[in-house]
């Protein structure tokens, strides 16, 4: 399989990760160039992995280039995406694929009108953990799945003083942690159909909590959501429990669980990789964790591994697993989160998704 000539645009803090990944651990991407908004970010990079900075129109107009993956700041997504795709290029992005529902319907009609890919994070339910996890429910282990619930917790003020990304809009708890959740959710059981939510915001005005931060002690405006609750129902009919607090402690902690009519999947944190699957069996008698033993090695920080995967089935066909359709739709349930959290009433999404298949072919993606 010849790599795919591939460019990153944003060189920020999550770009490290993906960059080391893309040049040292797959073999389906082959990284030629970096562009970022500042230039000599851009050089310190292409220096580190020894690639070539750009501008974003020299990449675009790049006839090498086939696969742009986007990692810049949530409200520059649509029109980077956009960019893109117009240049005919395939596309991956950091989450969330828009800040706005009708913008990402327009660039999924974009990509199949072109006839390119487009594919969006979060990448983790590629990951060892939610695979383990995938494959426990498809082999009936819970037996009928009879509700979920998900509570997750993080310290935005402490986040949002560190990352100011946060505080514009796609920023939020819901827009830039849920997702990983929702992803998770619907790649295990399913699209979601209805949602009815209360959502807040604890505090607009914050102040910088981070005492070597030059901006210590100083005030700044968070006009996103931070705290949701909200009762989730997919299509076939399940209904779970979807709760987040950022208003909370650093470093984040999770509750993921799957309930069954034969046990209990504990899956935890779907910001990851990794992590243990452990299962309780329905029995009388029996009240002990089993561990499950997860089905590839891939558990640490394998970010990149959306691109790689888009990029093998660009070479060899096939339909890649993070697919535009359940980013939307991931998109669509956050819109109508916050839109119930608005209304106090239940609403439905607009959208669907398939649930994606079984990641069976990770070997072929690793620099052997």
């Amino acid at each position: 399989m010849k790599p795919v000539k591939t460019a990153v645009i944003g060189c920020g803090a999550i770009s490290d990760i993906y960059l080391t990944n893309m040049t040292g651990k797959y073999s389906s991407v082959e990284v030629v160039a970096c562009c970022a908004k500042h230039r000599e970010r851009a050089e310190a990079k292409a220096a580190r992995y020894q690639i070539r900075a750009a501008d974003t129109d020299e990449i675009l107009k790049d006839p090498e280039v086939e696969l742009i993956v986007v990692l810049t700041p949530a409200p520059t997504h649509y029109a980077l995406i956009k960019k893109a795709l117009l240049a005919g290029k395939h596309v991956y992005s950091e989450k969330p694929i828009a800040t706005d529902l009708q913008q990402a319907k327009e660039l999924l009609s974009l990509a199949n009108g072109k006839n390119l890919r487009l594919s969006c994070a979060p990448e983790t339910f590629l990951g060892s953990a939610l695979q383990t996890a995938r494959k426990a429910l498809d082999d009936g282990l819970a037996g009928e799945i009879t509700s979920f619930h998900i509570v997750a917790n993080r310290d935005l003020t402490a986040l949002a003083s560190m990352f100011p990304f946060l505080r514009l809009p796609g920023g939020g708890i819901c827009y830039d942690y849920g997702v990983y959740y929702l992803t998770a959710l619907c790649s295990l059981l399913g699209p979601v159909e209805e949602v009815y939510a209360k959502v807040g915001n604890y505090r607009r005005i914050r102040k910088n909590v981070l005492p070597d931060h030059p901006e210590y002690g100083l005030e700044y405006v968070y006009d996103n959501e931070s705290q949701v609750n909200a009762l989730l129902t997919t299509r076939s009919g399940i209904t779970g429990t979807f709760s987040l607090n950022g208003d909370s402690a650093f470093p984040d902690q999770a509750y993921f669980s799957i309930q069954g009519t034969k046990g209990i999947l504990l899956l935890g944190d779907a910001n990851q990789f990794g992590g243990e699957i452990r299962f309780m069996k329905n029995e009388i008698a029996a009240h002990e964790w089993e561990t499950l033993s997860p089905v590839s090695p891939l558990s640490e920080n394998c970010r990149g591994l959306g691109p790689a995967d888009m990029a093998r089935c660009i070479c060899t066909g096939g339909s890649h697993l993070a697919s535009k359709e359940m980013a939307c739709h991931v998109l669509d349930i956050v819109e109508q989160i916050i839109k119930s959290g608005e209304t106090g009433q239940a609403h439905k999404t607009e959208t669907v998704c398939e649930r994606p298949a079984v990641f069976a072919d990770w070997n072929e993606l690793l620099i052997k």
